[in-house]
């Protein structure tokens, strides 16, 4: 394997020149060095790098850059190496600008020119950002690659779920040179994909999340067997708990079946949450509140899921699909909710191959001057309009309704008037869809007529409704008549305490009827479906958890 890259990027030529000289003088023995003087060529570089499957450390940027900036550079550069840490070259005059870059690509930090002498000014910030980067994810799997069909829907499930945990991988076409000869390597054919390379070698075919998951480094066995706090799900209202719980002394574990950020974790652009003015990708999102979570001791557990809950007297034990079970004296079930599956006929088979639930940012490229279709009329699907708008020739946005305005949010409305290759379709539906190795066709039908014509596609977003999924949860806390779970007041109206109820006191507010298990988030039924919402229920479900735990 290569050595990692530091790249650095500067138009002044004397400037990029200097940069390079004290970066290789002390580095450039565990590094590569690589040096661009524009954006555009640096972006260049990058893409290569990851075509070589290599690996890139750290990003250093020059702000006052013509055509992109050095901000504008950064973010564009994070879909190629999320994990690479980030700093900004400024002049005193940018200080401003740094700040704001510190919210709009996550900056880790910025220098003012001139940094010398570096010992003092430079290296030091460097050995520290390589040092957080070295004992990162980034360094999990550096030469991971996985072998499979552009439209097989396991092949898919492989890379969403690397590409939704920031592991960094190199996809190889099962039809290609490479590919075929790694399939004959390990003994098998293209029937058997995917197949999963490890840097030393080893083969994996047709893994399960959890086998990628232990290959990978990311955590799937919780460390003991009793905590505090066991939040369940790993979106924001999750992560929230998680850092609530863990910062304040709580022994807490975090169990994820897929993958931390949930649906919020895949919006492209999260706009309106506060503290981000020019707005934040899910993934970033999420990434810093992983960081802040594990950072503050809480455990992680990734590839798990949870099939029961319990009450065991003074416990509360959780179950895993394979039997085994972690118990705490508190649990708070944020799980979220997932799409609902769209009932036309033809899709069901088509589900990973062309037609997709929710945002999928990793096949973006890939729809290229092609036409996206994109069913749903609320922000996650107004996000996703907007993102995929970048690459494909024209988005066909279908909602049921007459306009956006009851279901959207007016920023996102007014974003999408502005892009000409944007269209949205009112009173439309999807009412079946067709194709041979991945979707090729969808019939739309017009809900006032009941006309219906075909458009050819390969691709088809769905963001419609919101199931919980909570079935796993029948008989152990109650639930509305949609599967959302009730708390606090629900729980009491008409003055009663639900049944079995043994304490002197009404549940509190997030808690549900089984006595220290609480729900934040959209799990919760008449929850607020924002991800600013979801964080603060978490944070007071911690608070709602030291009240239970002292009156224990």
């Amino acid at each position: 394997m290569p050595n990692p890259a530091i790249l650095t990027v500067d138009d002044d030529p004397a400037v990029s020149r200097a940069v390079a000289r004290d970066l290789r003088r002390r580095y450039g023995d565990r590094y590569r060095v690589v040096r661009a003087d524009s954006a555009e060529a640096a972006l260049e570089a990058l893409r290569e790098l990851k075509l070589r499957g290599e690996q890139v450390a750290v990003l250093i940027a020059d702000y006052r850059m013509p055509q992109m900036n050095g901000i504008e550079f950064l973010e564009a550069a994070m879909d190629l190496f999320p994990t690479a840490r980030r700093v900004l070259l400024t002049a005193y005059a940018d200080t401003d600008a740094a700040i704001n870059a510190i919210n709009v690509v996550d900056l880790d930090h910025y220098l003012l020119k001139p940094w010398h002498p570096p010992e003092e000014k430079l290296y030091p910030v460097l050995d520290q950002l390589l040092e957080s980067w070295t004992a990162g994810a980034a360094t999990a799997a550096p030469e991971l690659r996985v072998v499979g069909h552009r439209w097989s829907a396991p092949s898919f499930t492989a890379r969403d779920f690397l590409a939704r945990n920031l592991v960094p991988f190199r996809w190889v076409p099962a039809d290609e040179p490479e590919g075929a000869g790694l399939l004959a390597a390990a003994g098998v054919t293209a029937n058997d994909v995917p197949l999963v390379v490890t840097a030393d070698g080893k083969s994996l075919v047709q893994p399960t999340t959890a086998d990628l998951a232990a290959q990978v480094g990311l955590a799937t066995t919780p460390a003991a067997e009793f905590y505090d706090l066991v939040v369940v799900g790993a979106g924001p209202a999750g992560l929230g708990a998680a850092v609530y719980g863990a910062s304040e002394g709580l022994r807490t574990v975090l169990i994820e079946r897929r993958a931390t950020g949930g649906q919020a974790g895949q919006s492209s652009r999260i706009e309106n949450y506060l503290g981000f003015p020019d707005g934040v990708s899910g993934a970033q999102l999420t990434d810093r509140a992983r960081r802040q979570a594990l950072r503050f001791g809480a455990e992680l557990l990734s590839a798990r899921e949870v099939v029961a809950l319990e009450d065991a007297g003074g416990a509360r034990v959780l179950r895993f699909a394979d039997g085994s079970s972690v118990a705490a004296h508190t649990v708070v079930l944020a799980t979220g909710v997932s799409y609902r599956m769209l009932p036309a006929p033809g899709l069901a088979e088509l589900t990973g191959r062309g037609c997709f639930y929710g945002s999928v940012a990793s096949e973006a490229p890939s729809c290229s001057g092609e036409d996206v279709y994109i069913v749903g009329g609320a922000n996650s699907a107004g996000q996703a309009a907007v993102h995929f708008s970048r690459y494909a020739r024209r988005v066909h946005l279908l909602i049921r309704g007459d306009d956006l305005t009851r279901s959207m949010s007016s920023y996102l409305i007014e974003q999408i008037a502005r892009i000409d290759t944007i269209e949205v379709h009112p009173h439309t539906e999807v009412v079946g869809g067709a194709g041979q190795e991945h979707l090729e066709e969808v019939t739309l039908r017009d809900t006032r007529t009941g006309e219906t014509r075909r458009v050819d596609t390969s691709w088809l977003f769905v963001f419609i409704g919101a199931e919980p999924g909570t079935d796993w949860l029948d008989g152990a806390v109650a639930r509305d008549s949609r599967g959302f779970v009730l708390t606090g007041p629900d729980l009491t109206r008409g003055g009663g305490r639900p049944a079995g109820w043994a304490l002197p006191r009404d549940p509190y507010h997030l808690e549900s009827s089984m006595p220290g298990v609480f729900a934040a988030g959209d799990v919760r039924a008449e929850s607020v479906k924002r991800v600013a919402s979801a964080v603060g229920e978490g944070a007071m479900a911690v608070s709602l958890v030291h009240r239970y735990l002292e009156a224990q």
